[in-house]
Formats: structure tokens, sequence, C-alpha cells
């Protein structure tokens, strides 16, 4: 069974800790190092416990705290190929000894951790899966398109990290220029409300847990997002608990 805590979640910063019997791992570092610490400290775990790091792509608020991470902790991080590329081309002081590219799949110890695309204005942006017998966590954050890659990693799910960007019409009416408003609801941008509402309501078995993740601070609202999903599943909401995650503070799902 995986327990899953939120410790920054949006565009100022993503970090999120999976956790399962024997095993820890983080999704992202876009937080500074002291600020990690703190937050996995009160989330009852610390850097050098992590069993390893895995990076979805290469945008700042993703990989900010990469470079010192990895200065300092003997903790390898996966990422694909030319996610790698990317971050070094700009990030020339991170110690490439513990750069490990991350292929579909990777297995530590009992724990199998797969990867799949999804779209983004990124160099190869990832979602991950994470599996031990019949316990599965899947992270989709970070993607304008629910594909069938996204659905197959959603279906089955034991917990749920799937992305609530945006309101619709909040984003519409609000004060981004037209350009960042496209590029948002766009195809390679991020999934909306109604669009992570609509995933999970297609799904033939729902997750025991969801976490909405990546929210905006300019076009949504913790409220909206949770009403709005909640809305799309009707009566199959009272199946699963729905959680928002912060920018702020850490959330868990247990």
């Amino acid at each position: 069974m995986f327990r899953v805590t939120m410790l920054a979640s949006g565009s100022k910063g993503n970090a999120a800790l999976i956790k399962t019997e024997g095993y820890a791992f983080l999704v992202d570092i876009g937080i500074g190092p002291q600020v990690l610490k703190k937050r996995l400290f009160e989330a009852g775990s610390e850097p050098e416990g992590l069993d390893g790091v895995f990076i979805t792509h290469e945008h700042m608020d993703h990989i900010k705290g990469i470079a010192l991470f990895m200065k300092k902790y003997d903790v390898p991080v996966f990422a694909s190929a030319r996610t790698w590329r990317a971050i070094l081309s700009r990030e020339a002081e991170i110690d490439r000894r513990f750069c490990h590219v991350m292929d579909d799949e990777i297995r530590c110890g009992d724990v199998s951790v797969k990867s799949f695309p999804v779209l983004h204005d990124a160099a190869d942006p990832r979602g991950y899966i994470f599996s031990l017998g019949a316990s599965k966590c899947a992270y989709v954050t970070d993607t304008g398109f629910v594909s069938d890659a996204v659905r197959h990693a959603a279906e089955d799910a034991e917990i749920l990290i799937i992305e609530a960007n945006h309101d619709l019409e909040m984003l519409k009416n609000g004060i981004y220029p037209e350009d960042l408003k496209h590029r948002i609801s766009g195809n390679r941008g991020h999934l909306s409300n109604a669009a992570a509402g609509w995933l999970l309501s297609q799904l033939k078995s729902l997750p025991k847990s969801v976490i909405l993740a990546h929210l905006s601070q300019e076009n949504n609202r913790p409220d909206l997002a949770f009403e709005t999903v909640n809305s799309m599943l009707g009566i199959r909401g009272q199946e699963i608990r729905i959680t928002v995650a912060s920018q702020d503070f850490i959330v868990s799902d247990f």
C-alpha cells in the first residue's frame, strides 16, 4: 500500500513523497533544499532516506532544487535522456554521477516504477506509475490532454495524483495575456478541473484516493477544483477520497 504526501504543488514549485513499506521516493524537486528537508521531516522522512527521485520534466518549478540536492545527497535521480539533456544544458553544477537515464521501467527492490509520455511543452515530459504487488500509485501532472497512456495509468490505481490546474472560466476571464491563456488551455498545456473530472468519470474502477495537484493560484481555487471534480462523478464520488494539494504546506492522502 502506498502513501503520498504532496510536499509542494503549483507553479512556484512541485515535489511529492511516495512511500510504501520499506521504500521512499520523490517525484520532482521544484523547491529548495531547506524547504524540502523541512517538509520531508513534517512528513516523517528525510532526504538521506530516499531510494530515488523521478523527474517529470525540465521546467524550473519541477527542478529548482535539483543541483543542490545532488551535491548534498547520494540519491539516484532518474529522468529520460532528453529531459537530462535539457536539464544539463542549463544546470552545469549538477553532479552527473547520480544522473540516471530512466527507461520505460526500473525496479527498486519489490517496487516497479514505470514512466509514460504526457503532452506538455517540454523536451520529453513524463508521468509515473509506482507498483507493489496489486497496489498502484499513478502520478499525472503537466499535461494538456488525457491521452490513452494517461487513461491507462489512471485505471486500477489505488492512489491517483492528477492535475487540476485551472477553472476554464477563471482562465478565460483572468488577467493572463491571450497567448498564455492559449498555452495553458492547449493540448500541450495543463489539465483543467473539468478535464480531471472527465478522466475520473471514464474510469471503470475509481481510485480509493485522488489528489488534485498543480492548481493555479491565479486561475483556480481549491474549493472550486474539488466541487467541479466531485460533481462530475455524481454518486460515484462517494466511493473515493478527494484531496487538494497545496503550494504552501504538505498535504497527505491518509
